[in-house]
């Protein structure tokens, strides 16, 4: 919010916060009189925290000023105002918070020229692609160049950081200890062999080679994610996109995204455009994971290259027993299983602790997982470390 501290007054102070917060009715006991611009903070807050009590959302003046402000002006105001007087982490707080009333949804979202102006990140992607084919025709050009913008941002920060994790990881594991002469990696033979090195005759005996093998048009590693698309996942389908249209593009990684609820959707070819990729998105409906297990499954062709990324909150409504079963049995081909219960900032949601109990048991580790760590989850994946071990050193909580 707003700097309202006054080293002269600080009483004061504190009674204007306490009024803001508890928004001026007569009980309120705070007797404090705003000044105008402290005004216009409470009203911005009264217009959406006492929406559930009103029902309806009046924000300034109703009526439109050469038709600038489309078909909800108190909307555009209100929007305007919030980003005036708070910060953006509190301006996105709000703008979700108000999404969450289907009403305000439709006024924010329905329009292109309020649509424009919200504050775009990830929850209100999440919410772009839950509405899906709600959206109306007027209104689609603006939500994509909304989504491009957003796939843009999440690009420059997540892209040079994943490729660096997975193409240092793949290089490790294809490493060759027996290499021929042209495959040879001098740096990290050197390093291998400085122990053997001969004072009297100043040089290293290359005991050990180190070497890269040669280039292969085959990939080294198959990425298999598999994502939940069950309204609650909303967020960690963003990120999924993201990092699946990366992983994509490297030359070494064969990589393959499929969606899921009660049906199976193969998006893999739209990974090569992650906005189109998220608006073939349908958030919402039931979950078979049991099914998209099966269909995955198919999809394996070398199970001790493969590496699996199920993305769920494992609440399944299909069959459960035949779940397990057949986890086990992907597991037990070679196949890297890792279940995550979220991708994104949002923290560990709400999950199925038998159903996560079950995986850890059959040695499928469980755990939610943040953008800014997933690349390092890959890297460690692709070189098959200890899973338990390095989430316990980045201190992540293994579910089950």
């Amino acid at each position: 919010m707003m700097n309202t501290e006054n080293p002269h007054n600080a009483p004061d102070c504190e009674l204007e916060k306490w009024r803001l917060i508890l928004g001026g009715n007569e009980a309120d006991g705070t007797g404090v009189t705003l000044s105008e611009e402290l005004m216009q903070v409470d009203a911005s807050l009264a217009a959406l925290y006492e929406f559930e009590r009103t029902k309806s959302f009046k924000y300034g003046s109703e009526k439109k000023q050469g038709g600038q402000e489309g078909s909800n002006p108190s909307i555009a105001r209100w929007l305007g105002d919030i980003r005036k007087y708070f910060p953006a982490s509190v301006v996105n707080v709000m703008q979700n918070d108000a999404l969450k009333h289907p009403e305000l949804q439709k006024k924010m979202i329905f329009e292109p020229e309020i649509l424009e102006k919200t504050e775009a990140d990830v929850h209100l992607i999440a919410t772009l692609m839950e509405l899906g084919k709600l959206i109306p025709a007027k209104t689609k050009e603006t939500a994509r160049r909304v989504v491009q913008k957003v796939v843009e941002e999440l690009m420059a920060r997540l892209e040079q950081k994943t490729i660096s994790a997975l193409n240092g990881a793949l290089d490790k594991s294809a490493r060759n200890r027996r290499p021929r002469h042209s495959e040879i990696n001098w740096d990290a033979t050197i390093r291998k062999n400085l122990k053997h090195y001969l004072h009297e005759y100043k040089t290293i005996i290359p005991k050990e080679r180190i070497g890269y093998g040669r280039k292969s048009k085959k990939s080294l590693k198959d990425i298999i994610l598999c994502l939940d698309q069950s309204g609650s996942m909303g967020t960690s389908v963003v990120y999924s996109g993201i990092f699946g249209a990366v992983m994509a593009s490297l030359p070494n990684v064969r990589t393959k995204m499929v969606v899921f609820d009660t049906s199976v959707v193969d998006l893999t070819e739209d990974l090569k455009d992650p906005v189109d990729l998220l608006f073939g998105v349908q958030l919402g409906g039931g979950t078979d994971i049991n099914q998209a297990l099966k269909y995955c499954q198919e999809l394996v062709s070398k199970p001790d290259d493969t590496i699996l990324i199920l993305i769920t909150d494992l609440y399944e409504g299909g069959n459960a027993q035949e779940m397990h079963r057949r986890a086990q049995e992907i597991v037990g081909s070679g196949v890297q299983l890792i279940c995550l219960l979220a991708l994104n900032d949002d923290g560990c949601p709400a999950y199925s602790h038998s159903h996560a109990s079950e995986f850890a048991k059959n040695n499928i580790p469980v755990f939610a997982c943040t953008p800014d760590l997933f690349p390092e989850l890959m890297s460690a994946a692709i070189k098959k470390l200890d899973l338990k071990q390095w989430a316990g050193d980045h201190d992540i909580v293994l579910k089950g």
